[in-house]
């Protein structure tokens, strides 16, 4: 087995609870840290609804790593695939001023690539 992959896959879990976590019980805070400006009212309460879907995503994580079966990481990597282009789209938009921020975003997109792919490879070793 892969272990940059497992360790990866490991750190997915944290950064996904972790965000999850911080988009339900304080998602201002947690939009400033990725480099957002003040939300409106919708902005904040249409992140904090995304706080179940990475805590989804921290789940789908934790299953491969325990249960490690073929299906689990392909099921991962299908998962992963879902997110190489909304990061980007979220670096267009004006209440992300920050150029860093942008450029971490556009990276995050890469970096789902990157997953999809280590992912798809893992389940194809499992099998």
């Amino acid at each position: 087995m892969d272990a940059a992959t497992t360790i990866t896959n490991a750190g997915m879990v944290a950064f996904d609870v972790a965000l999850g976590a911080g988009a339900l019980a304080a998602p201002d805070r947690t939009l400033r840290l990725l480099g957002h400006t003040a939300p409106s009212p919708d902005a904040r309460r249409l992140f904090q609804r995304c706080g179940p879907i990475w805590l989804t995503f921290a789940a789908a994580h934790a299953v491969a790593a325990v249960r490690g079966e073929q299906r689990d990481w392909w099921a991962l990597s299908w998962l992963r695939a879902t997110e190489i282009a909304t990061d980007a789209v979220w670096a267009g938009s004006p209440a992300i001023p920050n150029p860093l921020s942008r450029a971490a975003l556009f990276g995050a997109g890469a970096a789902n690539l990157a997953f999809t792919l280590a992912f798809a490879r893992r389940s194809r070793q499992v099998a």
